[in-house]
């Protein structure tokens, strides 16, 4: 079995200069292909479910099925709740088997993050798992726009909510299908040079490929979350697959055709965020 929580999976990268995907799953052919690639390409990986996820299927059955899909794979693999809102929410994906615990409460005024944050993260640390917090806004393509991470702020937050990894909001937008969101890397210097916890960055699909590999590489970014373009991935493969045959009704044998594709996706995310020379 190789379930982990977020923490035995950041700490090592930000020791060796890589960074761990958090791939965002909305279903069992998906979650598949990333432990898949994951397996292929010998790194850990962090299945996240998210709210519209959670909204599709319930957390005791998420629960289960990463476990499942962890007791059988050969790389670390980490349960995560991505976009916790509530405290209730949080402990149902603990008591669910969850390994990490996501609480989101950038959109609260600092004291109020911070004290829901720091209560969640004893809640985590005390069943020994982790817990990651959100400082600074992260805004939607077409959407809520972002609030940035102030630093000083951040260096509050890692302090007071004991946290094992910290999201920042530098220029990284959710659900954004181009990779034009370049990162303000002054602002993640500044950050980083006022903690010492692991950094996520949300919204990954919106970052140019080659300043994500550097970021992994060179920075205290140890955590990219990458949703859209894998979903972007699976959608082509499926239409590939409906339209090859129109006579085709059933959907098993449809969805299978979306793990190659959508594996092959996954790798080369994965590959992005190695080490130098890995």
């Amino acid at each position: 079995m190789t379930l982990a929580t977020l923490s035995e999976v950041l700490q090592p990268a930000m020791t060796g200069g890589y960074a761990v995907a958090g791939l965002v799953t909305l279903g069992w052919e998906d979650m598949r292909a990333y432990v898949a690639a994951a397996e292929a390409e010998g790194v850990p990986v962090i299945l996240q479910a998210g709210p519209s996820c959670r909204a599709h299927t319930p957390l005791p059955i998420l629960g289960h099925m990463f476990r499942h899909l962890a007791e059988g794979a050969g790389v670390p693999v980490v349960a995560h709740l991505d976009h916790g809102y509530t405290m209730d929410e949080c402990r149902e994906a603990l008591e669910a088997g969850f390994t990490s615990l996501m609480f989101d409460g950038s959109r609260k005024p600092l004291a109020q993050n911070i004290d829901e944050t720091a209560a969640i993260a004893e809640m985590a640390h005390g069943a020994g798992i982790s817990c990651e917090g959100e400082i600074g806004f992260v805004g939607y393509s077409g959407g809520e726009g972002s609030a940035g991470t102030d630093t000083g702020e951040a260096a509050q937050f890692a302090r007071q909510t004991g946290v094992d990894a910290m999201a920042i909001s530098v220029g990284n937008v959710h659900l954004q299908q181009d990779r034009q969101a370049g990162l303000d890397e002054a602002r993640i210097r500044a950050i980083e040079a006022v903690t010492e916890v692991p950094l996520v960055i949300h919204g990954g699909s919106g970052v140019p490929v080659a300043q994500r590999r550097a970021l992994a590489q060179g920075s205290k970014v140890c955590k990219f979350n990458i949703g859209t373009e894998l979903r972007m991935a699976f959608g082509a493969a499926l239409r590939d697959a409906v339209a090859r045959d129109p006579e085709r009704f059933d959907r098993v044998q449809i969805l299978k055709e979306t793990h190659d594709p959508v594996c092959a996706a996954a790798r080369r995310v994965l590959a992005d965020f190695k080490a130098a020379g890995g």
